[in-house]
């Protein structure tokens, strides 16, 4: 389970603010890395290999837990953003082989692009070109293929894209979004799960979501104080998620995405409502 904001400078009066919640496994561990710019013939993702960039990478900071390759979120040195969210369709991922998980194309776009719309189209490509499979989870756990929505943004532009096996659909945020662990493109949302409980797991905290970004304007502060809000369910199905044995928030990340300059970037490595958050520069 994940939940992502995005408010873009016409909602915020100054700068794009993108955050995220990463809910996982209670018991793994989430590290920071911050990646340098390298050059390779071919990239070794967590299942599968990919065609080798023809530059240099960008250098990054992502999260991602331990066990794989691939990121949660993570901010470029060039002002991206990006993370992921699971969604269930009518789809079963379970029979398709392994390939490129959703973290691991998070990773990639944050490597290999520069802004929003570039990440859109490699994202796109990707998903295309290598699809998507293989456990999001610890190899020693079980099997846990899923799909993706991503949340891509940069100091004046965002997107978000769906996804369900190897079809996609993306659109352009005009000033905020936030997405959880459903679709939220209206487009998209014939490919949604009947059977999902949205009503009970997701919507209320994209609800949350969406009553903290209609508050304008939308502040730093009022995404930190979201992210470690409680409140949602009685079940511990919340924005800061504790449900023992099942998922808990194990990352947090707050970027300002100020034009012309470097990103501010917070991250929390553990349940923000307990956890500080620290400056990483880039």
């Amino acid at each position: 389970m994940c939940d992502l904001l995005v408010a873009l400078p016409c909602a915020t009066g100054s700068h794009t603010i993108f955050a995220k919640n990463s809910d996982r496994p209670p018991d793994e561990v989430q590290i920071v890395e911050i990646v340098e710019p390298r050059t390779e013939s071919s990239t070794r993702c967590t299942h599968i290999a990919v065609e080798p960039f023809d530059r240099p990478t960008l250098r990054c900071v992502i999260s991602r837990p331990e066990w794989g390759w691939g990121a949660e979120h993570g901010v470029n040195e060039a002002g991206l953003a990006l993370g992921n969210a699971t969604i269930y369709t009518t789809l079963d991922p379970r029979p398709f082989p392994d390939a490129l998980t959703g973290m691991d194309i998070v990773r990639l776009a944050l490597e290999r692009c520069a802004n929003a719309l570039d990440a859109v189209a490699l994202i796109t490509v990707l998903i295309e070109t290598h699809g998507q499979g293989g456990s999001g989870h610890a190899p020693l756990s079980t099997r846990r293929p899923y799909w993706n929505s991503f949340l891509i943004a940069d100091p004046t532009d965002a997107w978000v894209v769906e996804t369900s096996g190897r079809e996609w659909e993306s659109r352009q945020v005009r000033d905020v979004w936030a997405t959880s662990n459903r679709t939220t493109i209206d487009t998209f949302d014939v490919h949604r799960h009947p059977r999902q409980p949205v009503a009970s797991l997701v919507d209320p905290r994209l609800d949350a979501s969406r009553e903290v970004l209609s508050t304008r304007p939308v502040t730093l502060d009022a995404m930190r104080r979201h992210l470690a809000s409680h409140g949602m369910s009685e079940d511990g199905w919340d924005v800061c998620m504790h449900v023992d044995g099942v998922e808990c928030t194990t990352a947090s990340l707050i970027v300002e995405l100020p034009h012309g300059s470097a990103p501010r970037v917070l991250m929390a490595q553990g349940s923000p409502c307990v956890t500080q958050y620290h400056r990483i520069h880039l």
